[in-house]
């Protein structure tokens, strides 16, 4: 068994590998494009393993039988992190081309016309020793050590909180020259527990349902918890990046349209009306109907759908800061989304493998 499972894990690492070649030609067509589809693939996978695991420090604080069955696929993904870390260093090459701070300091200072500090803050080798330090908490806190006692998980969690904001803000939102928002850390970080808590769900309807039952009838299914979990990020997510939106368009300030701007007027805008529909309406549908939460297999179809749409969630949080009018994107970020995934993500199967369960048995439900 052991070495069938080498095989396999063997094939998809060359199929990453090779998803990666194919996109590679792209940095001689767009070089800027093609490195913003590496940031938004590589933020993308990241996204999954931290949301995963910063669920489970939810459910060290909180409880409920929804946590044991997460923990496997979670911090089976999370022990890829290091890997997902080096996959960040590429990008040095392409920091001229992303952002304009790098490409031209005294000139975006000039531009910008503000106080120092976001000059000092954007400086390269300090962005770079940032996210050395960002790389090496989110390493020390995926560790199933901060999951030993309440107070470690909590710490955690609010170290994933900061490191996570100012990670968004140094590689997303200074995408856009002078923009700032507040509330762009907490959509994001939603967005990413939404992804987190979807690819286990996804990992367990599909290689372990039996999991996801209730074990007498009278029971709540765990399948229902994550559901409800999902239903939670979901709607977390949604409030924040509406509020967000309503906020800035109410201003109606120069400085805080500047990241709206290319995505509502140009063909960008037909992606956000996509997400309002796919990532929104559509499962917030299906997650208030109690008999598709409660079967396994129909909602890891749910958690499946979420998963891509949350990688068009992230396509819509990078791309049009760099680039609205090019086709090369969709073709760029999908092979670049594939290849990461299968380099990074185990197999569901070899996936539940890996992490020991916790030795007591704990109850309590999401409630919906």
């Amino acid at each position: 068994m052991s070495a069938i499972t080498g095989r396999l894990l063997t094939r998809r690492r060359v199929a990453g590998g090779l998803a990666i070649a194919l996109a590679l030609p792209g940095a001689a067509l767009d070089a800027r494009l093609f490195w913003a589809c590496w940031l938004a693939a590589w933020w993308y996978v990241m996204g999954l393993m931290l949301g995963g695991v910063a669920n489970l420090w939810l459910h060290r604080l909180v409880g409920g039988a929804w946590g044991r069955a997460l923990r496997p696929a979670a911090l089976a993904a999370a022990s890829r992190l290091p890997w997902a870390l080096l996959l960040l260093l590429p990008l040095a090459l392409g920091l001229r081309q992303l952002y304009p701070w790098a490409a031209d300091p005294q000139g975006w200072a000039q531009a910008l016309a503000r106080p120092a500090f976001p000059t000092f803050w954007l400086q390269p080798p300090f962005v770079a020793l940032r996210l050395a330090l960002y790389g090496a908490l989110w390493w020390w806190l995926t560790r199933p050590a901060s999951l030993a006692s309440k107070g470690r998980a909590a710490a955690a969690l609010a170290l994933y909180a900061l490191t996570g904001t100012l990670a968004s803000v140094d590689l997303l939102m200074s995408l856009v020259p002078g923009w700032f928002s507040t509330a762009f850390g907490l959509v994001v970080l939603a967005g990413q527990a939404l992804g987190g808590t979807a690819l286990g769900a996804w990992q367990l309807a599909r290689r372990a349902p039996a999991a996801l039952a209730a074990e007498a009838a009278e029971q709540v299914p765990v399948a229902r918890d994550l559901g409800n979990l999902l239903l939670m990020w979901l709607l977390t997510w949604a409030y924040l990046a509406f509020m967000e939106f309503l906020i800035i368009w109410a201003e109606n300030l120069p400085a805080e349209i500047a990241w709206y701007v290319p995505r509502l007027h140009s063909g960008w805008w037909g992606v956000g009306v996509a997400l309002v529909l796919l990532q929104l309406a559509l499962p917030l549908l299906a997650l208030l109907q109690r008999p598709l939460k409660d079967r396994p297999r129909r909602l890891g179809f749910i958690a499946a759908w979420l998963l891509l749409t949350q990688a068009l969630n992230t396509a819509w949080l990078v791309l049009p800061s760099v680039a609205t009018g090019t086709w090369l994107g969709w073709w760029l970020l999908p092979l670049l989304v594939l290849g990461m995934g299968l380099l990074l993500f185990e197999a569901p199967a070899a996936a539940a493998s890996t992490a020991p369960a916790p030795a007591a048995k704990e109850v309590g439900h999401v409630r919906a």
